[in-house]
């Protein structure tokens, strides 16, 4: 304080202390309610007098700078500043008209310290930065998620909630949270708030969401309507995230939410949790179609949030979706009646349970698919068909630790059953497929694919065409044992037989090929990669013609030549679409 070069200003109602140095110039910025300020220089007083609406320094100590300080309260009776100011701000000036001048007057410290008396804050509008927290402007923000939440179920439509959606990720995931039942209509908004009338203005468009690309989704004319005219939307890679799952929502809730929804993941996405499908099962109540795949990070909760919002689910495709488990996907069985459709790939952690599950309670059931799911055995394949074989039209099982038990049940509960695949169940026997053929129960079969099961043999091969008289289409592909004598009893036997493909079965020979064409409603023919066919020179009776036979497809069978397709041609003149296609290494 006894320093002279420090600046001491006396306020004699609010005293401050400050000092100043070149590089801050010191700036008035006070609360002015006396009639004089006095300003120690060199422990030397000085009086200040009122001029107009100035204030000047009176030279009696011929400090050699005039200090002039400038009010925006007008002097009244020549007061400083008159009493009835006391909420007013006068902002002052400079110090110094030339900022970096050098006088007796204040020092060169390099501090500035403001006292600031516990009375009164100032107000602060002068370029003068002090030490203090900033007065915070008001804010719907500081409002709570809960009466965030009362005001955007309170709006009209659907189009001031996309509106608000494009506010923030906050009040996008808020909107999500709505489900349609917790919107207010406009009688009960009427009812509970008479007084209060919406004018909420249409969304605009010029407003984006926090991420490029969100705001299209809250946008409903980037939707694409399917075959089926339900809203349908696909996301990919680094696109499927949970913001824009619960902007997709709201932007289509007032349409009734998406039809159709396919989400493809890869080692990307890590932005797509339950928390998503959360979103989707609030907003998209019409959901029909839902397909995951690839997906690590969607579980048993975000299955079962679809379960509860989306009662209208019709089709179900989960693929390489390891959280999932029995619990999620009995959440969808008993809680979703109208599933007709249930995919399930590549998913480790789904067993029997669920399988018995959609047996018992979707009983509008019709196609099953089932690949490469290690837990599914037999009691999940016979849960599924005791209780809904009469409904169940089409099945396709692959990779399934599955034995002749599962065969058994298909072949004699599957009545309905039009469509029929089975891929590597490497744990069938000969036995199999032979109790399959023999139950009697696949009188409508019209479609059988067999794809790498070592225990097809041609004892089986018989037993199925007897036991399915309305089979139309058959395959079988890289079934070793399978010889002349099965695919020709089997085409004996198969009276309603019209496509036949036989892949990578090396025993049959040209006698064989021969021997098929006697069935007498065969119309396709096609042999691919059979390398036991070799051109063998033998006669035939003119009266084992295939008149029936229009298509006949030879794929890298290096066997046949022009002697064998010479007969080929002969044996079928009905003949009219050749294909010949060789592989060339």
């Amino acid at each position: 304080m006894d320093d002279p070069s420090t600046a001491i200003f006396y306020h004699r109602t609010a005293p401050r202390l400050a000092s100043t140095s070149s590089s801050s110039p010191l700036i008035f910025g006070h609360y002015f309610e006396q009639r004089r300020i006095l300003i120690r220089c060199d422990m030397l007083p000085i009086r200040m007098m009122p001029k107009d609406d100035q204030f000047i320094q009176t030279d009696n100590h011929n400090c050699g700078t005039k200090i002039h300080i400038q009010c925006d309260c007008p002097p009244k009776n020549s007061e400083l500043c008159y009493h009835g100011c006391d909420n007013d701000f006068c902002p002052g000036g400079f110090l110094y008209q030339k900022p970096k001048e050098s006088s007796p007057f204040l020092s060169l410290g390099r501090h500035v310290d403001v006292y600031f008396p516990p009375r009164k804050r100032s107000r602060i509008s002068a370029p003068f930065v002090v030490s203090g927290e900033p007065k915070q402007q008001p804010s719907i923000e500081i409002l709570p998620d809960e009466c965030l939440f009362e005001i955007f179920r309170r709006l009209p439509g659907g189009q001031e909630r996309s509106a608000c959606a494009c506010v923030s990720k906050r009040w996008l995931m808020l909107l999500s949270s709505i489900c349609k039942e917790e919107i207010c209509t406009t009688t009960t908004t009427q009812f509970l708030e008479p007084e209060i009338k919406s004018d909420a203005p249409k969304a605009d468009k010029s407003i984006e969401p926090k991420e490029k690309g969100e705001s299209d989704d809250l946008n409903e004319e980037c939707l694409e309507n399917d075959s089926h005219g339900y809203l349908s939307r696909c996301l990919e890679g680094k696109k499927a995230t949970d913001v824009r799952l619960a902007a997709i929502s709201v932007g289509t809730a007032s349409r009734g939410g998406l039809g159709k929804l396919s989400i493809r993941g890869n080692s990307s996405t890590r932005k797509l949790t339950n928390l998503g499908l959360k979103a989707v099962s609030r907003g998209c109540p019409s959901l029909k179609v839902l397909s995951l795949w690839n997906l690590s990070s969607v579980g048993d909760e975000g299955l079962s949030a679809i379960a509860t919002g989306c009662h209208s689910l019709e089709k179900l495709d989960l693929s390489h979706c390891p959280a999932v488990t029995d619990k999620g996907l009995m959440a969808i069985a008993m809680n979703c009646p109208n599933l007709t459709s249930v995919t399930l790939e590549s998913c480790s952690n789904i067993g029997n349970e669920s399988l018995k599950a959609l047996g018992v309670n979707c009983r509008n059931l019709k196609c099953v698919t089932l690949k490469n799911c290690p837990l599914v055995g037999d009691q999940g394949i016979a849960g599924l068909f005791t209780s809904a074989g009469h409904v169940l039209t089409k099945a396709n099982f692959q990779s399934l630790n599955v034995s002749d038990v599962s065969l058994a049940v298909i072949g004699h509960y599957g009545t309905s059953m039009v469509d029929l695949a089975l891929g590597d169940l490497q744990n069938v026997n000969e036995r199999g497929f032979w109790v399959m053929g023999k139950g009697h129960g696949l009188q409508k079969l019209k479609s059988l694919l067999i794809t790498s099961c070592q225990g097809v043999s041609d004892m089986g091969l018989e037993a199925i065409g007897q036991g399915c008289p309305d089979l139309k289409m058959f395959v079988v592909r890289k079934c070793p044992l399978v010889s002349d004598n099965g695919v020709v009893s089997f085409a004996k036997a198969a009276v309603s037989l019209e496509s036949l493909k036989l892949e990578e079965i090396h025993r049959i020979t040209q006698f064989g090929v021969f021997g098929i064409l006697n069935n007498g409603k065969l119309k396709a023919l096609a042999l691919a990669n059979c390398l036991g066919i070799r051109d063998v020179v033998f006669g035939f009776p003119l009266t084992s013609f295939c008149y029936s036979l229009r298509s006949l497809t030879i794929r890298n069978c290096p066997g046949i030549g022009n002697t064998g397709l010479g007969m080929l041609g002969k044996l079928c003149p009905k003949l009219t679409t050749w294909i010949l296609l060789a592989y060339r290494e």
